[in-house]
């Protein structure tokens, strides 16, 4: 008795596949001559012979099943293929025949992917507009350029410590130059659908939560492309730090609570010059003339990318040197070390050290406050490599402020 009732809900999963599915297509079928030969009945007919092909017999019932419909298909296309090439409807056929097969043993992930393709199939119309009005021949290139280094380069390289005192790992630096592409293609899409002087902002905040130092080095390629956005791409860079110290705050209390407790002030002034920096560049973005961005053109610089993996390599080599000179006994210099690459790594380290209790609270404000420093001076080299020199001198100083406020609120407490 269960096992009938379940067979029916199996059934009932893939009707409404069919139907749903079909009548999406029923509404682009046409009339006349003209129409497309599958409706919301031949879906919702072949949905259900999926279905009744796997209770039947299984996967090679199934596999029989879809190559008739396949082949019915194939006749209805070349008895229509003058008046409508395409080839959606038909594949879309098919691909609901595999689906009620499938709802009879995950009817859960049926249901889910049929939604999917129902949604793609309705979206037909903004989907050619965005492809053929919005996207030019550059953003496609970028978009395929960005897929390859994912999905083809990246499984490639090693997993595996390399080079001097181990310190480089082709991975993990791979993914470096993938989050850069990734970031500076969030800033791009910002500025088209927002505009420059609210885009910009918006992205670099945002950003910052994954990697302030690779925003930085982004909004420092988009000034250097275009001067008239370089107020709104400081601002972006700025509000960034602000996600950083954020993000900060929000390890070391998953760490050591005791050791956000001691870094307070200290965080908080610094959180306070970097809101007001980016804020101050905020409204002077906003205030401007709408920026005269260049047209749709590179989402990323490839290039840029590469640098700036570059001179993170040459960053790790340096933090291994120092830590394999110094030992791991110096946790100053340790955490200043690792500073240059992570500062939420080395704050990790000196904290968890504070939760074991080899270490009190107040000894470490000045290791986590070393690796914010040396943190800010890489952003201060990928402000100055990847940005103009207008860049680079207006952000600069908002970088050093910061780092500033953070020791003076250390001060406050002694």
């Amino acid at each position: 008795m269960a096992d009938s009732a379940f067979l029916l809900l199996n059934l009932a999963a893939a009707l409404g596949i069919g139907l749903l599915i079909g009548a999406e297509r029923e509404r682009h079928k046409g009339g006349g001559a003209a129409r497309s030969p599958a409706g919301i009945r031949t879906f919702s007919v072949a949905s259900l012979a999926g279905a009744t092909s796997v209770m039947v017999g299984g996967s090679l019932v199934l596999g029989v099943t879809i190559l008739g419909v396949a082949a019915l298909t194939a006749i209805a296309y070349f008895k229509s293929s003058d008046s409508d090439p395409g080839l959606t409807t038909e594949i879309a056929l098919i691909l609901t025949a595999l689906l009620g097969g499938l709802s009879v043993q995950q009817p859960a992930l049926a249901a889910s992917i049929a939604v999917a393709l129902a949604g793609l199939l309705a979206a037909r119309t903004p989907l050619h507009h965005f492809v053929r009005s919005v996207l030019t021949g550059g953003e496609v290139r970028d978009a395929l350029l960005f897929a390859g280094a994912t999905l083809v380069v990246l499984p490639l390289l090693p997993n595996q410590v390399l080079g001097p005192y181990d310190a480089l790992n082709p991975r993990s630096i791979w993914i470096v130059v993938i989050l850069v592409m990734a970031i500076s293609a969030a800033g791009y899409v910002s500025v088209r659908a927002l505009g420059a002087r609210f885009g910009l902002p918006v992205a670099g905040f945002a950003s910052g939560f994954i990697s302030s130092t690779a925003t930085i080095g982004a909004m420092g390629t988009r000034a250097r492309k275009s001067r008239g956005v370089i107020t709104a791409a400081i601002a972006g860079a700025a509000l960034s730090t602000v996600a950083t110290i954020i993000e900060l705050s929000l390890v070391l209390a998953a760490t050591s609570i005791s050791t956000l407790r001691a870094l307070a002030i200290p965080l908080v002034c610094a959180g306070a010059a970097a809101g007001a920096y980016g804020a101050v560049f905020t409204v002077r973005a906003l205030r401007e003339r709408e920026a005269a961005d260049p047209q749709p053109g590179q989402a990323f610089s490839l290039p840029v990318a590469l640098l700036f993996a570059l001179i993170l390599s040459a960053m790790l080599v340096a933090s291994a040197a120092l830590r394999e000179w110094f030992g791991e006994t110096g946790v100053i210099v340790a955490a200043a070390a690792s500073g240059f690459v992570d500062t939420h790594s080395a704050a990790i380290a000196v904290a968890s050290l504070v939760a074991s209790g080899k270490m009190t609270p107040a000894d470490a404000v000045f290791p986590i406050l070393a690796g914010f420093s040396t943190n800010t001076v890489s952003k201060i080299i990928f402000a100055w490599s990847s940005g103009s020199p207008a860049f680079a001198f207006r952000l600069i100083p908002g970088l050093v402020l910061v780092a500033a406020a953070a020791w003076a609120g250390a001060l406050l407490m002694q």
